[in-house]
């Protein structure tokens, strides 16, 4: 479309008191040619939104600069309607708010700010929502335990067509063999009857498709047309579904490992799966019985994670024996009794049934004519003790996920020897454990990538159900170690991301951390290089290969991170609102004094997940900074590609700080791989600094989050020192 801009300048909230306006209205006016440039002193307010809505409808403006506070607030306030471009110039968080009012600097930033947000206008584009044929809103299931029932349950309630599948003849999993379970409802004290009897009633009547006796044979597509093969009994079927739920649950630590706790040699020492089948058996006739926690759970030889459930099926198990016979000694050994939330009236109804709790090591067990001994370390009375006489040992054996069983296989994915050779620096790529329950064909691997303990890996803090693969949601003790009230908050919560999924798939729209966003990868595959960088880099698997290596992108499963966009280095990829040339537009706009005027400059490229909330709270929080600094939002810093920083540093800038998010084992990076990725490609422009006669300090990558904003003026102003110290960039004298 052909744009007709117009640019609104709020001077409320100190802007007005800090800035020259008339100055900055004619950066817009007079650099830019815009026709429509308006001031008001409370622009998010009734009577601005209305001087904004007026110049839509009279002249015919459709693309809207508000300069004014951050693009993190009154997100809703600014919203014009589709077919309308806004960009939000930021003069209070990171203008007004940290920087002396009327202040040289402070006037020549803002300036810069705006000529940024008309230069990026250049290259900006209404993006076309990408609509999907035949597509599907049906959500799928894979496990039919208490965690798959119950997701399976709230989706059918909520109106979607749901399809269950289940490996075992019979829906119910490890909880439908219990005797009876924890509570799942107040006041937390009493013991309940097995659920699943009633949930799977309940899921037959609200109409869920169940495949019992079946496996996923492939999984192909993605979000709102995953196409899957399930086999039944040797018989295929194939359904589309448009997101896919897995709650494959978990299995029981194996036992065998045990010995060192008597498992195998003691008749009498059994896990709390064989407990159960006991209890279910009406064989509870033990008078004297120990249950001995963390047996193999945080244990560095065999589960190094507590398995979350454990304590609290002990002490079921306990009220268990009570409830036969009250008179019976219950003792527990544990090293942490973990009781989460509402669980700690459960554990205190324990001890008011006489429940013995012993904290210590448990270090020997022996038996002699049939009884049992068992030897601890007392950690309370800081003694060895010795009871003896049990009838019976249980043992809670930890969980294992069932993502974690299968083969293990290469990290990453085959290269041609072209690739494998290229110095272009690797990212690390997160192992994928073979074990036939999606069978997913994507480049990446079958199945979703894991933590090291084969848990299916996510962003664990802000987005906990997802995975990897867009559009797949774990749930349960496949995602985490957990009890039966958190696995049955993580069924509905996994179930509404689904949900989630499909309705914003259908409008065209990205998901989490995007969400609403409209643009996908577009690719000019004229000058593609089949460097397969693209595909080897997406940490969501967004992009698959034909047989001659040209990229195959998937645009539902994309999260729109531009990880893509940073990787190629022919620069074919790009967004309708986010391309190469825009931020290079943005770098160019910014006016670079000469070294005569002492006025160095600092670019910062700015996760836009972690950076700039941070630096908004520094404005927030009136923490001045250095004004030498200029500040580019970026999606993510894997989207960074070289020649924006090639172009700072030939456009005279003396430094350029590239902020993103934690990354590692405990990584914090809303799209998992950015940060690192950046760090990798930095490796190699320092090369390159270098022989171009500059120092490659010049350039440099941190990491923050939005807790740091107090070290950011710290962070800036060291980096700045550092620069003074090693004098102007030698380009400048070439401009």
């Amino acid at each position: 479309m052909e744009k007709k801009i117009a640019v609104y300048i709020c001077t409320g909230c100190g802007i007005g008191d800090a800035l020259d306006i008339d100055a900055l209205s004619k950066v817009a006016t007079g650099e830019y040619k815009v026709s429509i440039c308006k001031t008001d002193g409370f622009l998010c307010g009734k009577d601005g939104v209305e001087l904004i809505k007026k110049d839509i409808e009279g002249e015919g403006v459709n693309t809207i600069v508000i300069a004014g506070c951050s693009s993190r607030v009154n997100y809703d306030v600014f919203d014009f309607g589709p077919d309308k471009i806004v960009e939000r110039t930021n003069l209070r968080e990171q203008v007004a708010w940290c920087h002396p009012a009327g202040d040289e600097d402070t006037q020549m930033l803002a300036e810069d700010y705006l000529r940024m947000s008309l230069a990026k206008l250049k290259n900006v584009n209404l993006p076309e929502p990408y609509q999907v044929d035949d597509f599907s809103k049906a959500i799928l299931v894979v496990g039919g335990g208490f965690t798959g029932l119950n997701a399976a349950l709230e989706s059918a309630r909520a109106g979607y067509q749901t399809i269950l599948v289940e490996k075992e003849a019979a829906l119910g999993g490890y909880v439908g063999k219990m005797y009876k379970q924890v509570p799942l409802k107040a006041p937390f004290t009493e013991l309940e009857e097995n659920s699943i009897p009633a949930l799977i009633k309940a899921v037959e009547e609200a109409g869920v498709k169940v495949y019992t006796s079946a496996t996923i044979e492939k999984t192909a597509g993605a979000p709102g047309m995953f196409d899957v093969t399930i086999n039944q009994n040797g018989s295929t079927v194939q359904e589309r579904v448009g997101a896919i739920v897995l709650a494959t649950g978990a299995r029981p630590y194996d036992p065998g490992k045990l010995g060192h706790l008597g498992f195998g040699q003691y008749e009498n020492v059994i896990t709390q799966a064989m407990f159960e089948e006991m209890a279910a058996a009406g064989k509870l006739e033990a008078g004297k019985v120990a249950f001995i926690q963390c047996a193999g759970s945080r244990d560095k030889e065999h589960l190094p994670y507590c398995s979350a459930a454990c304590c609290i099926e002990s002490i079921k198990q306990a009220l268990y024996v009570k409830e036969n016979n009250p008179e019976a000694n219950v003792y527990i050994y544990y090293k942490d009794i973990r009781s989460n939330g509402q669980y700690e009236h459960f554990y205190k109804k324990a001890q008011q049934e006489g429940v013995i709790f012993i904290k210590g090591d448990v270090t020997a067990i022996t038996e002699n004519d049939g009884t049992l001994t068992i030897e601890a370390d007392d950690h309370t009375m800081g003694t060895k003790s010795e009871a003896d006489e049990f009838d019976l040992v249980v043992l809670a054996n930890g969980m294992v996920p069932a993502a974690a069983f299968g083969e293990m296989l290469d990290a990453a994915p085959a290269q041609d020897e072209a690739a494998a050779a290229a110095d272009e620096p690797k990212v690390s790529v997160a192992p994928i454990i073979k074990s036939n329950m999606l069978n997913l064909e994507y480049r990446q691997g079958p199945e979703l990538p894991s933590l090291k303990y084969g848990f299916p890996d996510s962003h664990y803090i802000c987005f906990p159900y997802e995975t990897r693969r867009t559009g797949i949601y774990a749930a349960g003790v496949v995602r985490a170690p957990m009890d039966m009230l958190s696995a049955l908050e993580d069924a509905t919560g996994a179930a509404l991301k689904a949900i989630q999924c499909v309705e914003a798939t259908a409008r065209g729209q990205a998901l989490h951390p995007r969400s609403g966003d409209m643009s996908y990868p577009e690719f000019n595959m004229t000058r593609c290089t089949q460097c397969k960088r693209c595909t080897e880099e997406c940490p969501f698997g967004a992009i698959n290969e034909d047989e001659k290596a040209n990229p195959l992108p998937n645009p539902t499963r994309c999260r729109r991170c531009g990880t893509c966009m940073g990787a190629c280095p022919e620069r074919i990829i790009s967004f309708k609102n986010y391309s190469v040339p825009m931020i290079g537009n943005m770098v160019k706009a910014i006016e670079v004094p000469e070294e005569i005027e002492e006025k160095p400059r600092i670019l910062v490229f700015a996760c836009e997940n972690d950076a700039i909330p941070a630096l908004d709270m520094a404005g927030i929080n009136r923490l001045e900074y250095n004004p030498w600094v200029r500040i580019i939002p970026v999606r993510c810093l894997g989207s960074l590609n070289l020649i924006w920083i090639n172009d700072a540093m030939a456009r005279g800038f003396d430094g350029v700080l590239l902020m993103g998010c934690k990354h590692g084992d405990d990584y914090q990076c809303h799209f998992m791989k950015g940060s690192e990725l950046a760090e990798y490609r930095l490796s190699k422009i320092s090369e390159t600094l270098n022989r171009l006669g500059l120092e490659s300090e010049r350039v440099r990558a941190t990491t923050v989050n939005i807790m740091d904003y107090d070290k950011i003026p710290a962070m800036l102003d060291e980096f700045a020192k550092e620069l003074e110290e090693l004098g102007p960039n030698p380009m400048k004298d070439f401009q």
